[in-house]
């Protein structure tokens, strides 16, 4: 599930996180640096024996000055606390300890806005709709997951889970029941390379939470959701990001497979986003897969589809326009 974008333009947000909120805490403690002063009697004229809490501090400005001094470790050597007021000694201590907390905090806000994972998640997009189709001679659910930023995804892992509501059999209604799905894939596990879109697909076979799902349950009314979730690493900043989306049953389409997207033109392999989510139509039992495991008949009956499907090629212009990865013509020889 893509994020959406904040009401907040994010502009004003930078501007604000760069604004530096130290004006004001300047002046909060160069009013006590001030008040000290003025409490000992430093800021009375002809008391030149007596031991100020602070040196040279005459005025307002002066106490303004050292605040700037103490918070930012400039120590230009006019002014310094001395021994003869420990509530001085106890504000320098306090002005140091606030100091390093806000700085802390604001860096910790920089950090954040900086590395922007969520700007990451975003770039990782599904397709609208998942499709139920034969892989393979197998009725396989299927969806297609890709990346629309040139860096890679390190250690991308993606997992799919039913969400519907079952009853137990001791009468127990577990409204959010999670199942999870395996996937097929060649890597082994849940990784996946993201270097191009990926149709990520599962095998319903026996095993599946999806064995008895036949065409005429993919409507609104039908209690399922298939929940997917992308994770990976950030090759830039190393910070982990993720991207989820789900599927009700309306949004899952019996009898269709998504069209190849990837074209190879002069060596090099380009990916035509503008056909991510496009589906076309091609011929599948309308029966679960336990009832055409039962009957294999079924899946002989359909006509045979090409065996090799066209590939879409795009211009020269629209190419250029999202190149993924390329091969070496040596390499291709």
């Amino acid at each position: 599930m893509l994020s959406r974008k904040g009401i907040i333009p994010e502009e004003y947000m930078l501007t604000r996180l760069a604004e530096d909120p130290a004006e004001p805490r300047w002046l909060l403690f160069a009013m006590a640096w001030w008040l000290i002063a003025f409490a000992h009697g430093d800021l009375a004229p002809g008391e030149g024996g007596l031991v100020p809490c602070v040196t040279s501090i005459h005025s307002f400005s002066s106490a303004f000055l050292f605040s700037i001094e103490v918070q930012v470790t400039i120590g230009f050597g006019g002014r310094m606390v001395t021994e003869e007021c420990p509530l001085a000694i106890l504000i320098l201590i306090v002005q140091n300890i606030v100091g390093l907390m806000i700085n802390a905090i604001m860096l910790g806000c920089i950090f954040m806005k900086t590395a922007q994972a969520h700007r990451r998640a975003e770039t990782l997009i599904f397709s609208k709709h998942a499709v139920i189709a034969i892989r393979h001679g197998r009725l396989c659910f299927m969806l297609r997951v890709g990346d629309l930023r040139k860096s890679m995804i390190i250690s991308a892992t993606i997992r799919m889970q039913v969400v519907r509501k079952t009853t137990s059999p001791e009468g127990e209604v577990v409204p959010l029941h999670q199942v999870d799905i395996p996937m097929e894939n060649g890597v082994g596990g849940n990784s996946i390379f993201l270097v191009a879109p990926l149709i990520i697909y599962h095998v319903i076979d026996a095993n599946s939470p999806l064995y008895d799902l036949a065409p005429s349950d993919l409507h609104h009314h039908q209690d399922l959701e298939i929940v997917v979730i992308l994770e990976g690493v950030v090759e830039t900043t190393g910070i982990t990001t993720q991207a989820r989306t789900s599927y009700l049953a309306d949004e899952i389409l019996w009898g269709q497979r998504f069209v190849p997207i990837v074209a190879e033109e002069d060596g090099r392999y380009s990916v035509d986003y503008s056909k991510f989510g496009n589906t076309i139509k091609v011929p599948t039992p309308l029966c679960t897969a336990r009832q055409l495991d039962d009957d294999r008949s079924l899946l002989d009956a359909l006509p045979l589809a090409s065996a090799r499907g066209p590939l879409r090629k795009r211009s020269v212009a629209v190419a250029k326009a999202k190149p993924k990865f390329s091969i070496s013509p040596d390499v291709l020889s």
